[in-house]
């Protein structure tokens, strides 16, 4: 139970961290260059997602230290595509239909997300062994 906590205490760190990344080139993209919301959210969440990769797998998680890196980073694309996904409709849905700022929209969103990639990146990048701790 502590190593689950001590992860995710980690995790939360991490997460701060390109959280700021990810909101700071979204606000940046949309206030200074005009880019639409969805495009510069999708471009500031793309940066984080690889910030968010190397610290994951360097801090957070246990990875695999011999398992194949390629493999180990596509599965973690995959599933931060899946969180681009979630990312952007829920800022569409914010944004466009209940007519939140997309600032606003932003910090539900990057909730959401968080809470799938704690438990699809536990799940899918964690190795497992099969004692438990």
């Amino acid at each position: 139970m502590r190593k689950l906590i001590a992860q995710m205490i980690k995790f939360g760190f991490v997460g701060a961290l390109c959280f700021f990344i990810d909101y700071g080139i979204m606000i940046f993209l949309t206030e200074i260059f005009q880019v639409p919301y969805l495009v510069s959210s999708g471009i500031s969440f793309s940066v984080s997602v690889v910030v968010n990769y190397v610290l994951s797998i360097k801090f957070v998680f246990d990875a695999d230290k011999d398992a194949n890196k390629v493999k180990e980073f596509l599965v973690f694309l995959i599933l931060s595509i899946i969180g681009l996904g979630i990312n952007q409709l829920v800022m569409w849905i914010g944004v466009d239909f209940i007519h939140i700022d997309y600032k606003i929209t932003k910090l539900g969103a990057t909730g959401i997300v968080m809470v799938y990639n704690f438990i699809t990146r536990k799940l899918f990048i964690e190795k497992h062994d099969e004692k438990h701790d």
